[in-house]
């Protein structure tokens, strides 16, 4: 018996669409990251992008378990000496840009080399519920249904 290794012909990929709206964020980008890598799929290859292009819509209502909205921080460093800079996960769900939480911890879950980086690519999360991916036809990706802890109501 062989070993199956597919070859960049082979790869199908599809469009899905995830509503954050009320899931919690560490199981729903454990869907996605998976997604993203095509580890679903029979036909996954560890050194081939296998994986779908996910379309995560209302980012900005996504949920956090716990205290995790006042106490999780991302930290980030400016180049600069003491230029350590920090800012809670509620104040970036509160701010200009609240799909950078679902980007950061889908990003943190996808191995961190070029093939990473390609399949983060294929990720688009937008902060209403309106996105500009109707041409492609995506599919609606219930992750909620998959597991009664992936949605949260209060």
């Amino acid at each position: 018996m062989k070993t199956y290794s597919a070859k960049p012909s082979d790869i199908e990929r599809k469009w899905y669409v995830i509503d954050a709206d009320g899931l919690v964020l560490g199981r729903m980008a454990t869907v996605i990251a998976t997604r993203l890598r095509g580890k679903h799929k029979t036909t996954y290859t560890p050194h081939m992008d296998c994986g779908d292009n996910i379309i995560v819509i209302n980012a900005e209502k996504v949920k956090l378990t716990g205290n995790k909205r006042t106490d999780k921080t991302y930290y980030w460093h400016t180049g600069y000496p003491g230029g350590i800079k920090s800012r809670t996960a509620g104040a970036i769900l509160d701010g200009n840009h609240p799909e950078r939480v679902v980007e950061k911890a889908v990003e943190r879950m996808i191995s961190r080399n070029p093939l990473g980086r390609k399949q983060m690519k294929k990720l688009h999360v937008y902060a209403g519920a309106a996105h500009p991916h109707d041409a492609q036809q995506p599919e609606v990706l219930d992750v909620a249904a998959m597991n009664s802890k992936n949605k949260r109501s209060a």
